[in-house]
């Protein structure tokens, strides 16, 4: 472990190293311009144990090169010791105020020297230490986590394939969906690992689409009174697919699953839930399904072009759709026109989308 070593004056540096160089895997280092000491702390800020400081220097002060190290990353814990022959209490405090940890007297005795800076060092390899196994941790939770999100991948992939093989539009759709979602989320100022989980969470929001009949999935024309409540039923079946996993990524699914269909003037199903009653996550992938259902063909309809469904959304925000996530949206329009989306869609979407 390395120990900087920072006097103006030569012989105090020279009494400083040669006291030094008894304690076991101790490399100290001298300066005598601030400056050059405390560059070099800065590329061996890893490595760095103790970094020992005059006060009385032409230039720069002692406090000053204390305050200068604590800016510079990873030293702003590594023990200072002040050396220093004014016996001051003002001094002292202000050197502590600074980031000193200890404080030794001129004429400095090497045994003095030896201790003091081998407690130090003790307490730099256990901070060191406790450091290092943090990082472990850290590494060992994202492993867990990445193994986690891994597994929650393969579900919805499972999921997907299930839902693909009843509507072969099936899958496209719940892409380009996820992506709108992310677009939105991101327009609303939400934190990356959310947006994630949300877009992967948005994939389902339709997999209680499964229990409805071929012969009303798929019908080409209007549907009755009698298809259409049998359709709607596929929010809360999806709810009940995804409501009993503990997987936080399966239970916003469950919640979008259940509420994408609300609308914000409570005229929406299955509920009728009206304005923040409904979960944003239900209010973000509204304004994506609607959007892209409008701009997509199906059995029963001609895709619209992308500027008449953007009238559509700005017509019903206050009514079906909650204005601030209508305006989110249309704050990426750029990006929806560019077909950005399409790359968004593989960050959030399992490879089997």
């Amino acid at each position: 472990m390395r120990v900087v070593v920072l006097d103006d004056g030569e012989m105090n540096n020279l009494l400083m190293i040669t006291a030094l160089q008894p304690i076991p895997g101790c490399t100290a280092h001298d300066f005598t311009v601030p400056a050059q000491a405390l560059a070099f702390a800065s590329v061996h800020a890893e490595e760095i144990g103790v970094f020992v400081t005059d006060y009385e220097m032409p230039g720069m002060n002692g406090v000053e090169v204390i305050r200068a190290l604590r800016r510079i990353p990873g030293l702003a814990t590594v023990p200072v010791v002040m050396v220093t022959s004014f016996d001051q209490r003002s001094l002292r405090r202000e050197a502590l105020e600074a980031g000193a940890t200890d404080f030794l007297a001129k004429p400095a005795d090497p045994v003095e020297i030896r201790a003091r800076v081998s407690n130090l060092l003790a307490l730099s390899c256990a901070l060191m230490a406790q450091r290092d196994h943090a990082a472990q941790l850290a590494r060992e939770v994202a492993a867990a986590v990445s193994l986690v999100e891994e597994r929650e991948r393969e579900i919805v992939s499972t999921l997907m394939r299930a839902a693909e093989n009843r509507d072969t539009d099936t899958g496209d759709h719940i892409a380009r969906v996820s992506a709108y979602a992310g677009l939105i989320a991101d327009a609303l100022g939400m934190p990356a690992a959310e947006r994630r989980q949300l877009c992967l969470a948005a994939t389902m929001h339709d997999v209680g689409k499964i229990g409805v009949p071929d012969a009303i999935l798929l019908k080409p024309g209007a549907l009755t009174p009698e298809e259409r409540r049998e359709m709607e039923r596929h929010a809360e079946r999806g709810w009940r697919i995804l409501g009993g996993s503990a997987s936080p990524v399966m239970r916003l699914a469950a919640e979008i699953a259940l509420s994408h269909h609300e609308r914000w003037d409570g005229t929406g199903y299955p509920h009728g839930l009206a304005g923040e009653a409904i979960p944003l996550s239900g209010r973000i992938v509204a304004v994506a399904d609607v959007f892209d259902a409008l701009t997509t063909e199906r059995p029963y309809k001609q895709a619209w072009r992308a500027e008449r469904a953007k009238a559509y959304l700005v017509e019903n925000a206050g009514t079906h759709f909650e204005p601030r996530v209508v305006e989110a949206f249309l704050a990426r329009w750029l990006q929806v026109e560019a077909g950005v989306v399409a790359m968004q869609a593989t960050e959030c979407l399992p490879d089997a989308a």
